[in-house]
């Protein structure tokens, strides 16, 4: 399984940025995020087969995930963007056959390369 995001860049405090990552066959997906010298994190998860999608607390409310299924690609749309969300941000994706949602890591199998964010104050 190959996870590919794509999107991140260079924007200024208080703009948006949208993340995409291409995940075919996943019922969940996740976007996770680590900055320089910090753990990875959770930022967001969603499952194709129902539920709300769960979030970080840091970014409720100014970050949204989505799917588009026909593309297969789910989304991270971020706005508000602050300069502590600057980090290198991941997609990553449960095992096929597994629908819950889940803030852990180590819980998601796939991981594709990480996309630059970067944010200036």
């Amino acid at each position: 399984v190959q996870l590919q995001a794509s999107g991140g860049g260079l924007v200024q405090a208080g703009t948006s940025l949208r993340l995409s990552c291409a995940a075919s066959g996943r019922f969940v997906t996740g976007w996770f995020r680590q900055a320089p010298g910090k753990e990875r994190e959770f930022v967001a998860a969603m499952s194709q087969v129902g539920g709300s999608p769960i979030y970080a607390d840091s970014v409720k409310g100014r970050f949204t995930i989505s799917r588009d299924s026909d593309k297969n690609t789910v989304y991270l749309q971020m706005n508000d963007l602050k300069p502590e969300d600057a980090a290198v941000y991941y997609c990553a994706a449960r095992p096929s056959r597994v629908t819950v949602m889940t803030r852990e890591s180590r819980l998601y199998t796939f991981w594709g390369r990480g996309t630059q964010v970067t944010v200036s104050s």
